[in-house]
């Protein structure tokens, strides 16, 4: 089993990459969907990211409102260092069951779905990694039309993760979203097979 990560940074494509891996066969493990998960009224982890932000990150019905701590910690590196040291524990801790069972049923290629792996991980962890990658302009121009967000707002977001440049010299594999949708299909594909490949000749842990 090849255990691979995939991220890409706000407004890349990756969402659309990844649903394309799930379609070809690829397992995929979705690390925004464990951080949900861990967040639930009544864990642990929402406790905590109430005791460091306040009751203000909370829904009147006790679930967290993810945009109100979204612009605590964007801009803040304390505040972002403080909220992954809280989510990331807990899905790690899923994210290995999953892979674990993933391997005791056999199967061929896993996908891990991880926007923030160079902030928030060592993507040595990993098998390979893949990196959706698009030009900035681009990225904004989409963050606009499709959240309805300012250029202000947008370039927020943008510079609140690392620059994709120091991501595509730690990545095995680079998808450019710098064209269509069916060109971003054809390169996809051909890293999928790369790595179908690369799955199926690897030996199976004794």
């Amino acid at each position: 089993m090849l255990n691979v990560a995939l991220t890409g940074n706000i407004a890349a494509g990756k969402s659309t990459v990844v649903d394309w891996l799930r379609r070809w066969g690829a397992t995929i493990i979705d690390a925004d969907e464990l951080a949900r998960e861990a967040e639930t009224p009544g864990t642990e982890v929402l406790t905590a990211i109430v005791k460091r932000f306040g009751t203000n990150v909370l829904h009147p019905d006790g679930t967290l409102d993810r945009p109100a701590l979204r612009a605590k910690v964007i801009g803040d590196d304390t505040a972002l260092t403080d909220l992954n040291a809280i989510v990331h524990p807990a899905v790690r801790r899923r994210r290995d069951e999953l892979v674990a069972a993933a391997r005791a049923r056999g199967d061929v290629l896993v996908i891990n779905d991880i926007p923030l792996l160079f902030e928030a991980l060592d993507p040595s962890q990993f098998d390979a990694v893949v990196l959706v990658d698009a030009p900035v302009p681009v990225r904004r121009a989409r963050l606009r039309a499709l959240r309805g967000l300012s250029n202000e707002e947008a370039d927020r977001m943008i510079a609140a993760q690392m620059d994709a440049g120091r991501k595509r010299a730690r990545s095995q594999y680079v998808i450019d979203n710098d064209g269509s949708l069916k060109e971003l299909e054809a390169k996809a594909r051909v890293v999928f097979k790369e790595l179908m490949h690369r799955a199926k000749s690897t030996k199976p842990l004794p």
